[in-house]
């Protein structure tokens, strides 16, 4: 489901919000949870999941697969996801 689509989805529940309130709605709901993962705090939403940070460990010996060139790696962070339990229900009935 995209953005767009979320919106129509909420102006058809909520539809005394206009469209440019929903909007910003969802653009401040994502920015907190942008926020608080680049302060390295995770993000729980009861009922859906989990969001955190993983760091990916450097690797000093990659290769490239089309020069067979070895490659430094360094290290990164990567967005993590656990559903919860109410969810993984949901969606495995």
């Amino acid at each position: 489901m995209s953005r767009p689509e979320i919106i129509k989805q909420l102006k058809k529940k909520y539809p005394e919000l206009n469209r440019f309130e929903l909007e910003t709605i969802i653009n401040i709901f994502i920015a907190d949870i942008e926020n608080a993962l680049k302060s390295g705090r995770n993000v729980q939403l009861r009922d859906l999941g989990n969001f955190f940070i993983k760091k990916i460990k450097e690797k000093y010996s990659a290769r490239n697969p089309k020069t067979a060139e070895l490659i430094y790696v360094p290290e990164k962070n990567k967005v993590g996801f656990k559903a919860s339990k109410k969810l993984k229900k949901l969606i495995n009935e």
